[in-house]
Formats: structure tokens, C-alpha cells, sequence
């Protein structure tokens, strides 16, 4: 399928705490106003992102600002008509390089996917199941969660596109849920870079319950070694309650 992606001017400012040498890392990195168009449909994104978080994005169907988190609206306040007008520029120059290049396409990366709970699992305690999508290009992928091969779209929230230093994207899709020891739950990844849907799969890990005869060679061991020491420290104390020095005789008048 045809698509042809454009993604410019990302500004980034680095911010330090002293003066760095050539070479050095930055302490936070700021991408602002990154913002790509593509000729698949009227698909498109404008963000701001603080150390590969997203701050906002701007919501291109309902003209809007849209924070990721609600608190960050209270610092400060951004126009949507500039991300629009942005994003407007983008379709128009990328019509111009469509021409330019002959309608060349794009070639589909095949994306990486990791998933992992946001904190250690504990049966019947709320947490929240972390699908990571990296290596994504072109920016075009659909991702879901399964619960016992069953689609689940309660308490799912996802970031827009991610920008990466290499022109790829990531992102990451949430769920929260329940863990119980007989729901298991997949990821799926759907792109252009992968013949078919891709399932990622995720279980909590619960150890498996000693037998009786475990039991039992434990309990042995631990009591075995219970008397060994009751014996050791038996004949400790009758080696220190011996007098210390030898026997004195007395001598003669």
C-alpha cells in the first residue's frame, strides 16, 4: 500500500546543569513541535515531549490541546490552531515531494513489542499490564489487549507516537486490570511490517505449591537442623563452665 511519511522540524533543547564537554550527555531533552503528515487517510500528529514523554498532542479531528496528564494544563496553556497550521504545511509539502519523488513508498520496519506489569504482581491487587511498541515506521499500527482471547477496551489508554532519534516511533498502550491466577492476557500488534497480527503474551507468574512429600523433607531438614544446634550449643556451655586453668597443688611448708 502507498504511503509516504514526512516528519519535520523537531526542535530540541538541552538543558544542563553545568557546562558540559564536547560529547557529553544532556540531563533533559525537550522535542517541541514535532509534528509528521502521510498520504494514508487524513493521518497525522503534533506533540511536545520532555525526556521521550509526551506533554501533549494536539487532537487534529477536534481541534483541540490534549494533555497527558491532567495536571500539566495548570503550568501553562497551548493553542491548537498552531499544531493544525503546522500539520496543514506538512500535507502541502508532502504532496510536492509525493511528485518529486514518483510516488516512492516507504519501507515497513517490523516493530518490537514488549510487555510488562508496572509494578511486582500480587493476586487480586490492582495494576496495570505495559505494552511497548518500538522500531515503529511507518507511523500507521493498531494495538490491542485479549483477556483469555477475548477483546478488552475497559480501562485501555495509549500515547500518540513517540519521535526516536532514528526517524522511528514508539509507543505504549495501558491496561488496567485485576490480576488473577486464571486470566492471562495478549498484546496484539497490528503493521504494515508484520505478515500477520502480532500476539504478545503475558501471565502472572505463580510459584507452584510444595507437595506433600516436599513438605515433609523440609520439615525434617529444618527440625534436623534445630537439634544440631541444640546439641552444639549444649557442649559449648559445658566447655565453658570447665575451670579455665589447671589444678594448683600445694607445696610443702
Amino acid at each position: 500500500m502507498f504511503l509516504v511519511t514526512l516528519f519535520n522540524e523537531i526542535l530540541s533543547l538541552l538543558f544542563y546543569t553545568s557546562l558540559l564537554p564536547p560529547h557529553s550527555s544532556a540531563d533533559h531533552v525537550g522535542a517541541y513541535g514535532g509534528y509528521f503528515s502521510q498520504s494514508y487517510g487524513p493521518s497525522g500528529q503534533y506533540t511536545f515531549e520532555f525526556d521521550g514523554d509526551e506533554t501533549f498532542h494536539v487532537d487534529l479531528e477536534k481541534k483541540e490541546t490534549v494533555w497527558r496528564l491532567p495536571g500539566l494544563s495548570e503550568f501553562g496553556g497551548f493553542d491548537p490552531q498552531g499544531g493544525l497550521s503546522e500539520v496543514a504545511k506538512a500535507r502541502h509539502n508532502l504532496d510536492i515531494l509525493i511528485k518529486c519523488s514518483n510516488s516512492t513508498t516507504v519501507i515497513n520496519e517490523v516493530p518490537e513489542v514488549t510487555v510488562f506489569p508496572k509494578s511486582p504482581v500480587e493476586l487480586g491487587q490492582p495494576n496495570t499490564l505495559i505494552c511497548a511498541v518500538d522500531n515503529i515506521f511507518p507511523p500507521v499500527i493498531n494495538i490491542s489487549w485479549l483477556s483469555n482471547g477475548h477483546s478488552v477496551t475497559q480501562g485501555v489508554s495509549e500515547t500518540s507516537f513517540l519521535s526516536k532519534s532514528d526517524d522511528s516511533f514508539l509507543k505504549i498502550s495501558y491496561l488496567t486490570f485485576l490480576p488473577s491466577a486464571d486470566d492471562v492476557y495478549d498484546c496484539k500488534v497490528e503493521h504494515w511490517g508484520l505478515d500477520q497480527p502480532l500476539l504478545k503474551h503475558w501471565e502472572p507468574e505463580i510459584p507452584a505449591p510444595m507437595s506433600e512429600l516436599t513438605e515433609t523433607v523440609v520439615c525434617a531438614l529444618g527440625l534436623a537442623v534445630g537439634l544440631v544446634g541444640i546439641v552444639t550449643g549444649t557442649v559449648f556451655i559445658i566447655q565453658g563452665l570447665r575451670p579455665a586453668g589447671a589444678s594448683r597443688h600445694q607445696g610443702p611448708l
